[in-house]
């Protein structure tokens, strides 16, 4: 699709399509589509931030949220590479001496009224924060000075940003800082909404093997290890993969134990003699 702003076309991107769904931990969400809310009159919608460790569900709930508004959805991944004319527009040669300028997925949230999800968002360096910020307050645009316009957010565009609770990342700074509330923190689920949302990711998924993760996760998450849902997911898959594949029979047991050795070393196994099977 391509709109034109003050004389110059730009090509917009494709909105993502995702097979997920949010389990469990209600609470959160009702914050985020608060945050997004508008009371009324001269009200405008906060931009919040997702923080928590790495694979606790932070996109996913953003993108849940935003289909939950009946909204297109945008991601756009922040690394330390990101520079600000990725955030808004970059200009691509198309042809002899012409120029196509592209619209970043978060751009193209801000003229559709889509949500745009800022993925990782404290990977991403200071000056490429400072040219989203009159996005952030109640100016809510965008300037483009590689095709030299000015680019105004629909008013049902909303931004949300995840943030990892980790050592690799940069700390914002404080006017960015104060333009990102309120900040919503996801934690480990408790063990029934662990479950689900294993059952969730992995319908096909064996009973014991499903139940073994859960147990095995809630030990980690006890003795206050990164371990995540997501490191789950990847565990369960794999034991069911080594067993169907095996040219003996392999216990369940023998299966996961190799499983989270393989894919979280072998500091992980000493979460596995207090796990208890379903018998």
């Amino acid at each position: 699709m391509v709109v034109e702003i003050e004389g110059v076309p730009l090509h917009l991107a494709h909105p993502d399509e995702l097979p997920v769904r949010w389990v469990g931990q209600q609470e959160v969400m009702r914050q985020l589509l608060a945050a997004w809310m508008v009371v009324g009159p001269g009200d405008l919608p906060m931009n919040p931030r997702l923080i928590g460790k790495p694979g606790v569900g932070k996109t996913t709930l953003a993108y849940a949220a935003a289909k939950k508004l009946g909204r297109e959805v945008y991601i756009m991944q922040a690394t330390v590479d990101t520079r600000p004319e990725d955030l808004i527009v970059q200009p691509v040669i198309e042809g002899e001496s012409r120029l196509r300028y592209v619209a970043s997925p978060l751009v193209t949230a801000m003229i559709r009224g889509g949500v745009a999800i800022l993925d990782e968002g404290n990977r991403m360096s200071e000056k490429s924060w400072a040219s989203l910020a009159p996005l952030l307050d109640s100016r809510r645009y965008v300037e483009s000075i590689v095709a030299g316009i000015k680019i105004k957010a629909h008013p049902d565009f909303r931004l949300v940003t995840t943030m990892n609770d980790d050592a690799s990342t940069f700390d914002l700074p404080e006017y960015i800082h104060s333009r990102l509330q309120p900040q919503i923190l996801i934690d480990f689920p408790e063990r029934d909404e662990e479950y689900l949302i294993l059952k969730e990711n992995l319908p096909f998924g064996d009973e014991k093997i499903l139940q073994y993760v859960t147990d095995f996760l809630q030990q980690a998450h006890a003795a206050d290890e990164r371990y995540t849902v997501r490191d789950g997911i990847n565990i369960a898959r794999y034991a069911m993969k080594l067993r169907s594949t095996a040219t003996e029979v392999w216990q369940y047991e023998r299966a996961l134990e190799m499983a989270i050795f393989e894919i979280l070393g072998e500091e992980a196994l000493r979460y596995v003699p207090r796990v208890r099977s379903p018998a």
